[in-house]
């Protein structure tokens, strides 16, 4: 079918790679010219991600990967997520009088989770030193970058917060409280030289092998120097955080040093030929996967892509996916998530025959065997009432939303052997923490995404992981490389990516065409951040949708919320094409900066 497209597909037949800013693109190019494989560019693409997109990811923040290994014909999940404080509890928060887990200052913040995840990916499945990765980041860091439009306008609206509440993040990014110009270069020479120590302590193990110099590079971020700066300065310094009162970190040294980033086996899920792999429920990864099983019933061509019939149905069983998620999902060491059935046909028919002609203003996880949880039958309106009514009372609006749809972001990369990578890096942003002096990153805030109520899934614990919102995705065919692809967007990143998978594989957009074509989002669900409210029945467009199918989704009950035309996620995605020996990529052109390229 004929679509609108905004870029040509990137197409090659040594290796494509996509990501969030150009740079970072470039990088993962030159890497792959030098001789790397798809995991090697991926992790010199992430590294310098966390360097020009601050206010979106940072090295203090998270990183789920998917990998297929084209040596072992297998998909792998990295779970790039860190850990909760030892020291922070249900408990502590009842004697501190924490209602809501905060979204921002150190009491969330979690393990730096990339360093020692990129460390475990190259160690398996790469070929080259940190020292050759690293290489492009530490030249950005040093020599600068221009600041672009979306950085600029970032810390312009934060100015207030980092020259005063968060000091040395305007020390660092607002020199003389000054806000940059776009095009204005800037340099971040401490960052440069933590990744430096990484080289250092590698090249000091070499001798050892490769394998063992990652291991020391690893080391030598979360033990010994940069791990003791970590943990003086948060616990040194009380930061106000949402909650209206000021805090001192509770990450210990043993929680950094003693915390790795682990290969564990991928969700996954038949549909269409295909087979789609999501990282564990240590992600909110999963939901794609039972949203799609909902949708598989149906003939979708025959509604007609982003009909108000389509739309309908895809909102619907939105609500049904996402309330299991909210009901079930958490870190499957410590949570026993019921998989098994929340995929099978027979679970997923029981909840296709609840969808009705018109919109469900209500919040209804599934029941797995045993009823419906009663933590999990909460009335939404009533939730999120209450939601706001703890934030109104004791925290400030960080004006975040719902789903988050500028912070994070993604990459990809496929080379002709046929191995591919999607990661998601995220957390660790400005906006959460401040700056540590003499590293040149902040933390990150990922516990914010805990429930406070023992009884539950995804519940605050020692040493957890919190369910992530960041959700790469994998393809596969027949058991041989077929797509990899992502979004940043907080909730929302599992409802673009599902519409960019359909627009591809059912309705036959090329891979341009369909992450151009305009999205819907559901808010009906709580949302994962603080201070977690949701929106019964709404739904919030791209304001490209024609009228007259917005007004068929208003007959049938939803509460339409028009937004900028290109307002949501942004998109990326490879498909490796074996017959051919073809790698095509493309890039959503939404919020400008993220490119793809390959030879």
């Amino acid at each position: 079918m004929a679509s609108f497209t905004t870029r040509p597909v990137i197409m090659g037949t040594r290796g494509v790679v996509t990501s969030g800013h150009y740079l970072a693109t470039a990088a993962g190019f030159r890497i792959m010219e030098r001789g790397g494989n798809a995991v090697d560019a991926a992790a010199a693409m992430g590294f310098c991600l966390n360097l020009l997109e601050p206010q979106s990811n940072g090295i203090g923040g998270e990183v789920p990967v998917l990998i297929y290994s084209a040596r072992e014909g297998k998909v792998h999940a990295i779970s790039g997520v860190g850990w909760n404080a030892t020291a922070f509890t249900i408990e502590w928060c009842r004697t501190h009088g924490i209602d809501l887990i905060p979204g921002d200052g150190f009491l969330p913040a979690c393990v730096p989770a990339p360093v020692d995840t990129w460390a475990t990916a190259l160690a398996r499945f790469g070929s080259l030193r940190f020292a050759d990765i690293l290489q492009p980041a530490i030249e950005l860091a040093e020599q600068g970058f221009p600041i672009y439009e979306g950085l600029q306008e970032h810390l312009a609206a934060n100015r207030e917060k980092y020259l005063t509440r968060y000091p040395t993040t305007g020390e660092l990014y607002l020199p003389g409280g000054r806000i940059p110009e776009v095009g204005e270069v800037w340099r971040n020479p401490d960052w440069a030289n933590v990744l430096k120590r990484l080289c250092r302590a590698e090249a000091a193990a070499a001798a050892k092998g490769r394998v063992a110099g990652l291991e020391a590079a690893r080391d030598a971020f979360y033990t010994g120097e940069i791990a003791e700066r970590i943990v003086r300065f948060i616990g040194d310094t009380p930061v106000e955080d949402a909650s209206g009162s000021a805090h001192t970190g509770l990450l210990s040294y043993e929680d950094l040093a003693e915390w790795h980033a682990s290969v564990e086996e991928p969700v996954s899920l038949a549909y269409g030929g295909l087979e789609v792999h999501k990282c564990p429920t240590w992600t909110q990864g999963p939901v794609f996967l039972q949203h799609l099983g909902l949708l598989a019933g149906d003939d979708l061509r025959a509604l007609g892509q982003n009909s108000a019939e389509y739309l309908h149905l895809l909102i619907e069983s939105a609500k049904l996916a996402f309330a299991d998620r909210e009901a079930y999902y958490g870190d499957p060491r410590f949570d026993r998530v019921p998989l098994d059935v929340l995929l099978s046909p027979a679970y997923t028919a029981k909840r296709r025959a609840l969808i009705r002609a018109e919109a469900c203003p209500h919040f209804r996880p599934g029941d797995v065997g045993q009823g419906v949880p009663a933590y999990a039958t909460f009335n939404v309106q009533e939730d999120n009432r209450k939601a706001l009514q703890i934030a109104g009372r004791d925290a400030r609006d960080l004006g975040l939303g719902h789903s988050h749809v500028g912070d994070t972001t993604h990459l990809d990369a496929v080379d002709r052997q046929g191995n591919m990578v999607a990661a998601t890096p995220s957390g660790g942003w400005l906006a959460d923490s401040p700056v540590i002096p003499g590293l040149g990153f902040p933390l990150g805030s990922r516990g914010q995404m805990f429930y406070l109520n023992a009884a539950r899934p995804n519940a605050l614990a020692p040493r957890k992981r919190p369910r992530a919102t960041l959700t790469p995705s994998l393809a596969t065919r027949g058991g041989k490389p077929f797509m990899v692809f992502g979004t940043p967007g907080g909730d929302g990143q599992d409802q673009w990516t599902l519409q960019f998978f359909l627009n591809h594989v059912v309705f036959g957009m090329n891979l341009q065409e369909a992450l151009d074509a305009p999205t819907v989002t559901c808010v009906h669900f709580p949302s994962s951040f603080y201070p977690r409210p949701a929106y019964p029945n709404r739904v919030e467009v791209e304001g490209r949708i024609d009228k007259a199918i917005l007004q068929g989704l208003e007959r049938r009950g939803h509460e339409v919320k028009l937004l900028d035309g290109w307002a949501n996620g942004k998109v990326m995605g490879i498909r490796f094409d074996e017959a051919q020996g073809v790698i095509a990529g493309a890039v959503s052109p939404r919020r400008s900066i993220g490119y793809g390229l390959g030879w």
